[in-house]
């Protein structure tokens, strides 16, 4: 089947404008022990940020769940007419790793045939296996499909020698001009490997065909505390064409450290599609999040870009104020808005996992 770069779609970057945000409503209890309550004001807080300036689609199990959470959103006067829902099951939330990761198709290059917004943005629907660790993935590796119907969107589903190709969102990111950026830890690791035997240079063919990326961007590692093993969203981010805000540890002794100065360096001999070098901007890792004995991936990087705002994680630190300061000045258009995550975090992700956008 002719691939969507073939076609003439890319994946835009996440700072260009949307159609919508869509979100899973959280029901997984087991992913925050001891606070799950507490994690429905959050996704509250978020679609009441998020509904200013986008419509808010969201994923629900059944009819009765619906219902609460919009007596729930009514409660915090987030506008009914913003939001759609569509029911469908999931196993978790996290719909940034197993949603539809959208392409655009130029609308220079339509035929007539095809100039309808329904042809204009499709999907491309990745296998998702529970971050190459958990056991509980088929409903939510079924979600696509299930939209891809109700949307009447068209959809592919990348192969490799006949197998369906992993990939989440959280571990790649695009400045929507042929750059994409990821990490050898998540894509090329031994350890939760999601495609076993497949190359780099393979990898790379399977995301330019699919994704309309010219140059791969290849980091290190991740984050201590991070269970996917390397999601790109916690340590580097586009905030526009040319500019990446990377995470920093300047404590030599914390375990991140190391890391994300070996990703710095590798981001500074970097160049963009033209062959320019790219604009680095450096963000602190907020002080060590430890719960139960456990290391968490509190990370700023995890920030989520909509149409009039960007939301950004907190946590109660004195850093917080540097990360909002410094995204500011980056989103100069946008409002930034803080959103407490210290609950949030304990489920092992915080804003940009939980949301996917949907380009306009």
């Amino acid at each position: 089947m002719t691939s969507p770069a073939r076609l003439g779609y890319r994946m835009p970057a996440e700072f260009e404008p949307h159609a919508a945000t869509w979100l899973a409503w959280p029901h997984h209890a087991s992913d925050w022990p001891g606070k799950f309550p507490a994690i429905h004001f959050v996704y509250v807080e978020i679609a009441r940020a998020l509904v200013r300036s986008e419509r808010v689609r969201i994923l629900v199990s059944n009819a009765a769940v619906r219902a609460r959470v919009r007596k729930l959103l009514a409660k915090a006067h987030v506008p009914a007419k913003r939001l759609e829902f569509f029911t469908t099951p999931t196993n978790r939330s996290w719909i940034r790793d197993f949603g539809p990761i959208f392409v655009r198709r130029a609308r220079a290059g339509l035929s007539r045939v095809t100039r309808g917004e329904s042809n204009a943005v499709a999907m491309t629907d990745w296998k998702f296996n529970g971050w190459a660790k958990y056991p509980n993935w088929r409903l939510d590796n079924a979600v696509n499909g299930h939209l891809a119907r109700i949307l009447k969107m068209t959809r592919w589903q990348p192969e490799a020698d006949g197998r369906p190709v992993v990939l989440e969102g959280g571990s790649i990111d695009v400045n929507g001009r042929g750059l994409l950026l990821t990490t050898e830890a998540c894509l090329l690791s031994r350890v939760q490997a999601r495609n076993p035997g497949l190359s780099r240079a393979r990898l790379e063919g399977i995301l330019e065909e699919n994704l309309g990326v010219t140059n791969v961007l290849w980091l290190g590692r991740g984050i201590a505390g991070d269970d996917t093993h390397g999601h790109v969203d916690d340590i580097a981010r586009f905030t526009d064409p040319r500019t990446i805000v990377a995470a920093v540890e300047p404590d030599r002794r914390e375990p991140n450290h190391a890391p994300l100065a070996e990703n710095l360096r590798r981001l500074r001999r970097m160049h963009d599609q033209d062959g320019r070098p790219l604009r680095i901007v450096e963000l602190p890792m907020p002080a060590p999040i430890i719960y139960e004995g456990q290391r968490l991936p509190a990370s700023y990087l995890n920030f989520y870009i909509a149409n009039g705002a960007v939301l950004v994680p907190t946590f109660n630190d004195p850093r917080d104020r540097i990360a909002l300061d410094t995204l500011a000045k980056l989103f100069p258009t946008r409002e930034v808005i803080g959103i407490h995550a210290v609950d949030l975090v304990w489920g092992l992700g915080t804003i940009h996992c939980l949301t996917r956008q949907e380009p306009r």
